[in-house]
């Protein structure tokens, strides 16, 4: 695999690494840590990408850890950040990695600059100093140290909470940073919600965010044997939360697409995701309705939300011999299909 732009620019910086026992952690995808495990006394990988962590668990000369929150006990004294899109994000990774690995603890910083990494130095300023070392292929690496104790980390502090009224359900709906409809609604879930019918039987929320769709559908049909999955161990530590407050029941499940899931399903029904960092991205989508047959109960119906511009039809027809457009609007559409 070929390394992004960001961790070329880092693996001209070897020299910051030798011998030093390194976490990386932040918007990384491709296997640059295998090859800073050959100068570096040791490598671990924290993640909240479930896709990422099953890939480099397969790598022996790293260690990988996937969740929310960076919880196990580990000796190190360099971190590795990938900056992440979402600036809160990259404020939720410092706070929780410099308050567990605290002040003389090393840090270099590495980031797209349309990613916003220039923010780097000011948001790091109350823990000391960082500096710009290098910047190519539209890329910039700083590197600093903490020199001041963090404060003390409760991701509790981290949710951001907002009231929704919508398709008859009232909720409060709870988020972390970098999470889909982080503190906002959005108005494609919104049709989707409006537009749904009835449900009965195994449903599954797929790419869940929040866990807003999740929510309503659960408020509406608390019958339903509802189970919400996400790549993202943040999207599901904000579901969980989100249905915690609302006193709601439902099976949370972390996995890239289909992997972690055990169909059939009476219902498969989305919002999918089409963007992954700061690329577009479509395959999971993709893989998400081509497989689709294989998860459904016969006579079991798909229904997702995409922006209109977005060819799914011809997809969702392959896969599943029609498509039906039941709702649009001036920006999206709702497509059904059943088994």
């Amino acid at each position: 695999m070929s390394y992004s732009a960001a961790s070329q620019v880092a693996a001209r910086q070897l020299e910051f690494f030798e011998n030093r026992k390194v976490l990386v952690a932040g918007e990384l995808d491709d296997t640059f840590p295998t090859e800073l495990s050959q100068t570096a006394s040791s490598v671990t990988i924290f993640t909240t990408n479930f896709g990422y962590a099953r890939r480099m668990s397969s790598h022996d000369s790293v260690h990988t850890v996937f969740g929310a929150e960076f919880s196990e006990e580990a000796d190190i004294d360099m971190i590795l950040l990938y900056w992440p899109k979402a600036k809160a994000e990259a404020e939720y990774l410092l706070a929780m990695l410099l308050a567990k690995f605290g002040p003389e603890t090393e840090i270099c910083v590495v980031g797209e600059n349309r990613s916003g990494v220039r923010s780097a130095e000011k948001m790091f300023a109350p823990y000391g100093k960082l500096t710009k070392y290098d910047s190519a292929r539209r890329c910039s690496f700083f590197w600093g140290r903490c020199d001041k104790p963090a404060p003390a980390f409760d991701i509790n502090d981290w949710f951001r909470s907002y009231p929704l009224n919508i398709a008859g359900a009232e909720l409060t709906i709870r988020s972390l940073p970098g999470v889909f409809s982080h503190g906002e609604f959005d108005q494609g879930s919104k049709l989707l919600l409006d537009t749904l019918p009835a449900l009965t039987g195994r449903v599954l929320d797929f790419g869940c965010g929040a866990g807003v769709i999740g929510a309503v559908m659960k408020t509406n049909n608390p019958s339903i044997e509802l189970e919400l999955c996400d790549i993202s161990a943040l999207a599901i530590a904000s579901a969980e939360e989100t249905f915690r407050v609302n006193q709601l029941e439902g099976t949370f499940t972390a996995t890239d697409v289909y992997a972690a899931l055990q169909g059939p399903y009476d219902y498969l029904i989305s919002n999918p995701p089409f963007h992954a960092g700061l690329k577009t991205f479509y395959a999971a989508t993709e893989d998400f309705i081509a497989q689709a047959p294989q998860y459904l109960r016969s006579e079991g119906q798909l229904i997702i939300v995409a922006n209109s511009f977005l060819r799914y039809p011809p997809l969702i027809e392959d896969s599943l011999g029609s498509c039906e457009t039941i709702a649009k609007n001036n920006k999206f559409s709702i497509y059904a299909a059943k088994k």
